[in-house]
């Protein structure tokens, strides 16, 4: 059979790693393994009843043809509600975004916005498909990178070390993914304060890590910090996480209205409107009760404890806290050149990744795929049972890893 034809946008992507070992962990439980995957990005819990019963009624009243390309009038009114009532931040429903999930909202906005030789800037380490969008779209991305030592938070001098006069965005995430770490009000005008000195830099700030903070932190959005910049950023959010709604696929956005319209262009020729029975089921999600929301976190942060106590238990990890989202990013470069009970010589954290998935049967995802180097995400969105025998597999491995 023929190969197809490869275009020279897809050579330059890497598939995604987060749902790479995601499908390797399925596969080989599948196959009688007792595997436990850490590797997933989404909640364990079940969509709120509401809003199951918000889809159900649309799909009975027939709310099932074909919606505004960007959104159905009374999502776009529950968002700017949303925005309002949780950030402080005033938005028209021109101004709103809706698409089938987080991603298209950034792919969307790149390919409304971006020309070959821009630059966007990405913090690192960073959710796997920024880089990748930005590079499908002709733009090349340029790290800023975050230490361990500064708990993965971007420093304004590493921003503005980045910043270059080609540079178009600089994408912003906050809790993050992969580390979790969150950003204070105090931090996030020091960020605020680089880019006013930079007015050509467009911000996307991915929010979707909003609700699940903890320890009393307090959440805040740049736009909200600095209101200078707020014609100038798209305000990212989505229900996958807080509502625990990741198959239902609904991401969404506000900002300037001729970035809007723009997205909403690429929209009617590639996705076309989001899912009508989603849309209805996220109206129920953000004007619906949020009773759920501070459990969840309180059982998020629970587990979060727990792991961050275990791996700081062995002698090759350093498990910063983090103060929010459901991952820790524990650095392991004191296991890099050891070698494994298996003889597998660790020179990398893909090294570490792949012996712990052969070794113990724990599915981790390796740090190079985030772009720093050497650690690993693990997400704890699963339940405390798994996460403590996960756990002390990662302890025994690396208990058994010899010089």
């Amino acid at each position: 059979m023929a190969a197809a034809p490869v275009s020279e946008a897809l050579k330059r992507i890497k598939p995604s790693a987060t749902i790479a070992v995601t499908q390797k962990a399925r596969e080989l439980a599948a196959a009688g393994e007792n595997v436990i995957g850490l590797g997933a990005g989404e909640p364990d819990f079940d969509t709120p009843d509401n809003i199951k019963a918000a889809a159900i009624k649309a799909i009975q009243d027939g709310k099932t043809k074909y919606t505004d390309v960007d959104g159905i009038p009374e999502l776009k009114a529950a968002i700017c509600a949303k925005f309002k009532r949780e950030n402080g931040l005033e938005y028209k429903p021109s101004q709103v975004n809706v698409s089938p999930g987080g991603k298209p909202v950034i792919y969307n906005a790149f390919v409304a916005t971006l020309n070959p030789g821009d630059e966007v800037v990405i913090p690192t380490p960073y959710w796997v498909s920024y880089p990748e969008m930005a590079i499908i779209c002709g733009a090349t991305p340029v790290f800023a990178q975050a230490k361990a030592s500064d708990s993965y938070k971007l420093k304004p001098e590493a921003l503005e070390a980045a910043i270059t006069p080609k540079t178009k965005w600089l994408i912003f995430n906050s809790p993050s993914n992969p580390s979790g770490a969150a950003y204070t009000r105090d931090e996030l005008r020091a960020i605020a304060d680089v880019l006013l000195r930079h007015p050509h830099v467009w911000i996307l700030t991915d929010d979707m890590y909003e609700h699940l903070v903890y320890d009393g932190f307090k959440f805040f959005t740049i736009a909200q910090v600095e209101p200078a910049l707020y014609e100038r950023t798209l305000t990212m959010n989505g229900v996958s996480k807080a509502y625990s709604m990741t198959g239902w696929r609904i991401g969404y956005a506000a900002g300037p209205e001729s970035l809007i319209k723009g997205m909403a262009k690429v929209m009617s020729q590639t996705t076309s409107n989001p899912s009508s029975i989603s849309q209805w089921a996220a109206v129920e999600a953000l004007n619906g009760t949020q009773a759920f929301i501070k459990p969840n976190q309180e059982l998020f942060k629970k587990r979060r404890d727990l792991v961050v106590s275990m791996l700081n238990q062995t002698e090759e990890l350093n498990c910063p806290t983090p103060e929010g989202a459901f991952y820790v990013y524990p650095d392991c470069s004191r296991a890099i050149g050891k070698t494994s009970a298996g003889g597998k010589k660790l020179l990398s954290d893909s090294d570490f990744a792949t012996a712990l998935l052969e070794e113990e049967k724990v599915a981790v995802v390796q740090g190079e795929a985030f772009g720093l180097s050497p650690a690993f995400r693990i997400s704890y969105a699963t339940s405390t049972e798994k996460l403590e025998e996960a756990c002390r597999r990662i302890q025994r491995f690396c208990g058994n890893l010899k010089r």
